[in-house]
């Protein structure tokens, strides 16, 4: 991110970019940055945008070589092509040598690190990761937005709003924003404003159930599960999220069972650092043989509906009734 900084600053750019990763918030902010560095305000002519794997790379090189219109440089912006888990020759190829008045701006989830493609373009120009960031950094990002704002949170209160939204940017954003409409009057912003406004993610969700599975707690734990339904939450993805849940409680199980740090947990078990006590928490609700158990019948589960043998909303309901009977 540093070097996109550094590049807008000095008025020097690479010729290709490329932007990947899971953190779309960030991802999106960078891209802007770089549009308006590059391509002045309502010069259309000079901006060509395509979105989608249907990309043809002959036109976007044809395009490339086709001198700006009464500019300095053309911009190219392709977002979620593909073009870097499918192999695309022509067009990386072109990479190794494009036209001094074309910049290529690639915005992607995934990327193949051992492709050609990526290889050409890291070489060429610049890669940048936008990952998931760590608790310290959301913190910050939330204090200055809230300075903006002149208003004020506790420690136990920012913990709050981080356990219900989670660690998305683009979701803390839009909740943030309710949140701060919602206490315009006030100068500090309390649990219960956050409980009143700020709405789950679908992962705590899962949290909340996979916590009424190990209380044993049926109805609550099918109620949750026909919430998820309502809010149009697809079986499968409610079933992979189940199953991931577990599959983290047995790591840290594991792990916590091997003397390890809770820096070093959260790391390996893909969760931030301020969720891993009640991730622990959860984790002592089961014994490591009900771990593998769950992850197993999840496995089993998706096999099931995916050869047609049962329904998947059904598949997924008789999961929970069987674990939190």
């Amino acid at each position: 991110m540093k070097t996109i900084d550094a590049d807008i600053k000095a008025g020097t750019f690479a010729p290709v970019y490329l932007l990947y990763g899971e953190e779309a918030y960030l991802k999106r902010q960078y891209r802007d940055k770089l549009k308006q560095a590059l391509v002045p305000a309502g010069d259309t002519m000079n901006l060509a945008s395509f979105e989608g794997k249907d990309i043809r790379p002959g036109e976007i090189i044809d395009l490339a070589e086709t001198m700006p219109f009464f500019a300095e440089r053309r911009l190219i912006l392709i977002e979620n092509s593909g073009v870097f888990k499918s192999a695309s020759e022509e067009l990386a190829e072109y990479i190794k040598n494009i036209s001094p008045t074309a910049v290529f701006l690639f915005v992607e989830e995934e990327v193949d690190k051992r492709g050609k493609m990526f290889k050409n373009v890291k070489a060429a120009g610049r890669v940048v990761e936008f990952t998931r960031q760590s608790e310290q950094v959301l913190v910050q990002w939330i204090l200055a937005r809230l300075k903006r704002e002149h208003k004020n949170i506790t420690q136990t209160t920012m913990q709050k709003l981080l356990q219900t939204v989670g660690t998305d940017m683009e979701y803390i954003d839009k909740e943030l924003e309710k949140l701060l409409c919602y206490c315009m009057e006030k100068e500090v912003i309390e649990a219960s404003d956050v409980e009143a406004v700020c709405v789950q993610q679908t992962t705590n969700k899962i949290f909340d159930m996979v916590n009424a599975i190990a209380e044993k707690n049926q109805k609550k734990a099918l109620d949750l599960y026909y919430d998820l339904l309502a809010l149009k939450e697809p079986p499968m993805r409610i079933l992979f999220l189940i199953a991931r849940q577990f599959q983290i409680l047995l790591q840290i199980k594991e792990l916590s069972g091997r003397g390890h740090d809770n820096k070093f947990i959260a790391q390996k078990a893909g969760v931030p650092e301020f969720a891993l006590r009640r991730n622990q928490g959860q984790a002592r609700s089961f014994s490591r043989e009900q771990l593998i158990g769950a992850v197993t019948d999840c496995v089993q589960t998706e096999e099931a509906v995916k050869t047609g043998n049962m329904n998947d909303r059904m598949a997924v309901e008789l999961l929970i009734v069987k674990y939190s009977g």
